[in-house]
């Protein structure tokens, strides 16, 4: 299992855009994904799971992975955040 703390730096935080993005990504891997905020826990793989954090700009979010390949689907969603979800940054991340 692994834990990453993740700050939200795109300016419009988790709506339904990035949001969106980061569910496609995280659906492609076999491990599981808990995003945390707070005191709440939703499954990183449900659309609607993500939109109830209303994570917005500057909130710190932790990812949890446990799974075969948790190390690869972390990374991916790192670099996702990292490109604040501006698809023509984030087409060359892998799988």
């Amino acid at each position: 299992m692994i834990v990453k703390r993740i700050r939200v730096i795109n300016d419009n935080g988790l709506h339904a855009h990035p949001s969106t993005l980061l569910v496609k990504k995280a659906t492609q891997f076999r491990a599981e994904l808990k995003i945390r905020k707070d005191e709440i826990e939703v499954n990183g793989k449900s659309l609607l799971g993500v939109l109830t954090l209303a994570a917005a700009y500057g909130t710190e979010l932790e990812l949890i992975a446990n799974g075969i390949d948790e190390n690869e689907l972390i990374k991916a969603i790192e670099k996702l955040f990292a490109c604040k979800f501006i698809e023509e940054k984030c087409k060359n991340i892998q799988q």
